[in-house]
């Protein structure tokens, strides 16, 4: 549930990039809004808000389907043209 900056580091670069990744990308991300802190009491960063981070940084994220600001324009809605059967 909590990771330190080493094992996320390898769980998105790899074994042998992670020491250089953890040096060098690290601080970047870690300035950037939305990038879990450190939780001290736990020792690692909460690998769900990393994951949840990395999703909407790449643009991986789920989607949910959501109208355009602005106000709706009843002209353009679609009405049932289907005609009642006569009895």
């Amino acid at each position: 549930m909590f990771a330190t900056d080493l094992q996320i580091a390898e769980a998105i670069v790899g074994r042998e990039k992670a020491e250089k990744w953890t040096r060098e990308r690290l601080p970047t991300l870690a300035n950037k809004p939305g990038f879990p802190a450190i939780d001290e009491f736990h020792g690692g960063r909460p690998v769900p808000l990393v994951r949840r981070f990395y999703e909407n940084y790449l643009g991986t994220g789920p989607t949910t389907a959501t109208a355009p600001p602005g106000k709706a324009d009843a002209s353009q809605w679609k009405s049932k043209t289907r005609q009642r059967p006569q009895a």
